[in-house]
């Protein structure tokens, strides 16, 4: 979801930048700009003086566009953050016991960790991410759960079954979990 928000929003801010920065070229060149333009021609200037210091004298003008560009900094800088910081651990480092380690992809991983858990007794779906590091990974795992299973029996079946298999399979001391339960919810259907 994240990544499609971030291909539109980018698309979208791309799209009009290159549309002002081409007709502003254009008018500059020499090109007759629409009456409803920002400007009349390749020697007119985008903000007149009278336009720049129209609010100046009022006490609100300043510190409102400093508040305006502080915000517009900290929203890039946390778009920025979000989109750099890495959601999936792309590989596992696994302890082969001859001190050289082999690496396991974790996307690979994580399906068979998900086949496992959605075939535990109960569970309708299952979704499984590994996140952290690849010396020490952690997953998170989201469940479905059908209306009649304990969450408590599910838990116990996914952390000794699932999660043990992963956790052997791949040589690692420890691989904590962050579990997430939901139920089914069916719709309900007309008897005749």
């Amino acid at each position: 979801m994240l990544r499609t928000v971030n291909r539109v929003l980018l698309g979208v801010v791309g799209l009009v930048l290159l549309a002002f920065g081409a007709a502003t070229l254009a008018v500059g060149l020499g090109a007759s700009p629409p009456a409803w333009w920002l400007y009349d021609g390749p020697h007119d200037v985008l903000l007149s003086t009278a336009r720049r210091t129209r609010w100046r004298d009022d006490g609100w003008w300043w510190p409102t566009v400093i508040a305006v560009l502080a915000l517009l900094v900290l929203l890039a800088l946390w778009w920025l953050a979000s989109v750099l910081r890495r959601r999936r651990l792309g590989e596992v480092l696994v302890d082969t016991g001859d001190g050289a380690g082999a690496l396991l992809r974790g996307r690979a991983l994580e399906g068979v960790l998900e086949r496992e858990a959605a075939g535990l007794d109960g569970v309708a779906h299952a979704h499984v991410q590994l996140t952290g590091r690849r010396e020490a990974p952690q997953t998170r795992v989201r469940l479905q759960l059908e209306p009649h299973v304990d969450p408590g029996t599910a838990l116990r079946h996914l952390t000794d079954q699932a999660l043990a298999h992963a956790r052997d399979s791949a040589a690692l001391k420890a691989l904590p979990a962050d579990v997430r339960m939901t139920g089914v919810k069916h719709k309900a259907e007309r008897v005749s």
